[in-house]
C-alpha cells in the first residue's frame, strides 16, 4: 500500500448490464454509460473504502442508482465534469418538498432547525445567503487568525508532556468549536456539549435512539435562548450581527430562519475542519516525502491545504438534490423527485480532471477541486476553514518535529458514514 493512498478493501465486481442490440445499418451509437435501474447497496464497500468504489464507478456505472444513507435509493454520480456540471443545475433542487412521497428519509429536524439553507433553492436561498454574507466578512474571518493560533498553541502545550495523544480528540476537535464559538458569540462554558450533539447527529448510536432526539431538543433549547440574550446584549460577534441584520431589514429573516442558520453554522462550521486536520496530518504521515517538502517550505501551507481538501476532503458527497422534472445526467435518465448524490470526493479523485488523481501531491494545481462545493451553494465557511487548518498544521508541524502514528495504519478507524468523511481517532506520538 502506497503511504498516501487508502488501504485496499474487497471490491466485488459490479456487473455491466447487457447492451441492447443495434438496429440493421444503423450507424453506431456514441458510448454512452447504461443506465442501472436496480439499486445497489454498496454501503460496507463505502465504508471500507470509498475511493476503491468511486474508481469502479466512474469506469463501469458513473450514475448509479443505490442504496443511499437512509435506506432508500439513490443515484450516485461520480464522474468530475457531470458533477462539476449538476452541481450549477437549477434542476436539481435542495427542497425537499420536491421529493418523491416515500423516496426520502433524512434528519427529523423540527421547523426552528430545518429552515436553513441546506434545504432551500432561490429565491429563499439567496435571500437568507445575503445575509450571512453581509455578517460573515473578510474583516471578521481576519480577525480570527490570532485567535485561532492561540487556541493552537495552547492546545499543543497540553498535549506536549504526555508525548503522545489521540490528535482528534486533543486538538482537531476542540480547535475548531473554541473558533466557532468565538465568532458566534458562544460562552466558553456552553462549548462542551456541542460535539456531543453533533456526534449524535452524524452518527447517531442505534443502541440509543433517544441520542438523535435529545441532541436536537438541547441545541435548539440552546440557540434560542442563546438569541434572546444577544438581542437584549449585542456584542462584536456574528451571531448578534445576523440578528441585528434580521430586525433592521426589510426583507427580514423569520426567526425559524434565523434559529436553523446558527445551527448551521454552527454545525457546518467546525466539523468539516475537525475531518480535514485529521486526513491532511494522516496523509502526511503516510507520505513522508511530502511532510518533508512541506516542513522545508512552511509557506507552501495554504496551496498544501488545497490539495488536501481535493486528496481526502471532509465531504464524500454534497446535500442530496431532488430533480424537479425528469433529467439526463451524464447520459443516464433520473426521473423527478428521485435523491441524487453529487460525489465531490469521486470528482477529485478523477483522472481524467487531475492525472495521477490518488496521489497526494502537495505541487499540484488543485484549480477546481469541488471539496467546498461549486455554485450557489458554495461553502460561505471556506476562507474561516482554510484559516483555520493551515494555522493548525503548520502549528502541529512547528512543535512536533518526530510526529508519528502511534498505532499501525491498518488499525485506523474511521467514522461510519457514506457522506462524511473522517477519523473516530487519530493515535500520535511526538
Amino acid at each position: 500500500m502506497a503511504p498516501s493512498t487508502p488501504g485496499p478493501s474487497p471490491t466485488p465486481h459490479i456487473p455491466d448490464a447487457p447492451a441492447a442490440p443495434a438496429a440493421p445499418h444503423a450507424p453506431a451509437a456514441p458510448e454512452t454509460p447504461a443506465p442501472r435501474t436496480e439499486p445497489a447497496d454498496l454501503t460496507g464497500e463505502l465504508l471500507a473504502d470509498p475511493y476503491d468504489v468511486y474508481a469502479r464507478l466512474r469506469e463501469t456505472a458513473p450514475v448509479r442508482r443505490v442504496t443511499g444513507p437512509d435506506g432508500l435509493p439513490a443515484w450516485i454520480v461520480t464522474r468530475y465534469d457531470d458533477v462539476r456540471q449538476a452541481l450549477t443545475d437549477p434542476r436539481l433542487s435542495l427542497d425537499k418538498r420536491h421529493a418523491l412521497p416515500g423516496n426520502y428519509r433524512g434528519f427529523s429536524l423540527p421547523p426552528a432547525l430545518d429552515a436553513n439553507l441546506l434545504n432551500m433553492d432561490p429565491p429563499d436561498h439567496t435571500r437568507i445567503r445575503r445575509f450571512v454574507v453581509q455578517a460573515f466578512t473578510a474583516r471578521r474571518t481576519e480577525k480570527l487568525r490570532e485567535p485561532v493560533r492561540r487556541t493552537a498553541e495552547e492546545l499543543l502545550d497540553a498535549m506536549a508532556p504526555a508525548g503522545r495523544a489521540d490528535l482528534v480528540a486533543s486538538y482537531a476537535a476542540p480547535l475548531p468549536i473554541a473558533v466557532i464559538c468565538e465568532l458566534l458569540g458562544v460562552p466558553s462554558e456552553d462549548r462542551r456539549d456541542f460535539r456531543e450533539w453533533t456526534d449524535a447527529l452524524i452518527t447517531p448510536d442505534p443502541a440509543r435512539p433517544e441520542g438523535m432526539k435529545n441532541a436536537v431538543r438541547a441545541m435548539l433549547g440552546f440557540f434560542t435562548g442563546l438569541i434572546g440574550r444577544k438581542r437584549a446584549q449585542p456584542a462584536d460577534d456574528l451571531l448578534s450581527a445576523l440578528i441585528a441584520a434580521r430586525d433592521e431589514s426589510d426583507d427580514r429573516l423569520s426567526e425559524d430562519e434565523l434559529v436553523s442558520l446558527a445551527f448551521l453554522i454552527l454545525f457546518a462550521g467546525y466539523e468539516n475542519v475537525i475531518q480535514l486536520i485529521g486526513t491532511a496530518t494522516l496523509a502526511l504521515l503516510r507520505d513522508p516525502a511530502q511532510l518533508a517538502a512541506l516542513r522545508a517550505e512552511p509557506a507552501t501551507m495554504p496551496a498544501a491545504v488545497e490539495e488536501f481538501l481535493r486528496y481526502d476532503g471532509p465531504a464524500l458527497t454534497a446535500l442530496r438534490r431532488f430533480p424537479v422534472e425528469d433529467m439526463t445526467i451524464g447520459g443516464v435518465t433520473v426521473p423527478a423527485g428521485e435523491t441524487v448524490l453529487l460525489s465531490l470526493a469521486s470528482a477529485n479523485r478523477d483522472p481524467k480532471r487531475f492525472p495521477d488523481a490518488d496521489r497526494l501531491d502537495l505541487d499540484r494545481d488543485t484549480a477546481g477541486h469541488l471539496a467546498l462545493g461549486h455554485g450557489i451553494h458554495y461553502c460561505l465557511g471556506a476562507p474561516l476553514a482554510r484559516l483555520e487548518t493551515e494555522i493548525a498544521l503548520t502549528a502541529l508541524l512547528e512543535r512536533f518535529p518526530r510526529l508519528a502514528l502511534d498505532v499501525p495504519d491498518d488499525a485506523l478507524r474511521w467514522r461510519p458514514s457514506t457522506r462524511a468523511r473522517g477519523l473516530r481517532e487519530l493515535p500520535v506520538r511526538f
